[in-house]
């Protein structure tokens, strides 16, 4: 079976607009972050979800909720909105809140890699997870391996979901990082992802829910 996944980036958050890094923590939608999630709901209001899925932080459910009902009030029939703890952004431990700058250099710098790029440039994106645990002084923040083990947890919920058959379309609603991560996984080559996804922006992704996880994602469109 092949669902259509529609990844939102949820709306502008006041730790997004002041440059601080949020994983589980929560922030509240500014009034950009609205409209971000507004916006997004204008993108998608032709389409007819059979579910819809978010992580359960106040970000994520209210982009959600706007989406759906600016759906809802295209004539569409609403889904249950599930939330679940798997689709959380990556958890960033004792730099939960710091400046991105600052996490990003402590993370790094051991490495001679000071900024997030350079770490993405010189390691991989999935030694970002690990520098940034190595450099927690509890070691709470989430490793590369527990990051995708919790992250495909998710999506084996999605595959398990009996309510969905072949060619449906999934809203979920996504953060930066896991979309980044996402793309850097399963993206072909021909995508920029120097450019990080905007917030409200839409990527959209085939998934075959009868494939190993390796296998089973299709990038159609990014950051849209």
């Amino acid at each position: 079976m092949i669902v259509h996944l529609h990844l939102v980036r949820h709306g502008q958050t006041t730790f997004n607009r002041y440059n601080r890094l949020q994983g589980w923590s929560n922030a509240p939608l500014t009034d950009k972050g609205l409209a971000d999630a507004d916006k997004a709901g204008d993108k998608l209001r032709d389409i007819d979800f059979a579910a819809a899925y978010c992580s359960d932080t106040t970000r994520a459910q209210t982009t959600a909720r706007r989406i759906l009902d600016i759906n809802e009030q295209n004539g569409h029939k609403r889904p249950e909105l599930h939330d679940d703890m798997h689709f959380r952004e990556q958890y960033y431990g004792y730099f939960e809140g710091q400046d991105m700058n600052v996490a990003w250099w402590a993370a790094g710098a051991p490495h001679d890699a000071p900024t997030y790029n350079a770490i993405i440039e010189q390691y991989g994106l999935g030694a970002t997870k690990d520098f940034l645990k190595e450099a927690d002084p509890f070691h709470d923040a989430e490793s590369d391996e527990e990051y995708w083990q919790r992250i495909e947890g998710g999506y084996t919920l999605i595959a398990n979901d009996t309510t969905l058959h072949d060619g449906d379309h999934v809203l979920q609603i996504s953060h930066g990082n896991t979309l980044l991560s996402l793309m850097h996984r399963f993206a072909p080559e021909g995508y920029d992802l120097s450019e990080r996804p905007a917030n409200g922006s839409v990527t959209c992704f085939d998934f075959d829910t009868a494939q190993p996880i390796d296998r089973a994602m299709t990038v159609v469109s990014y950051n849209q």
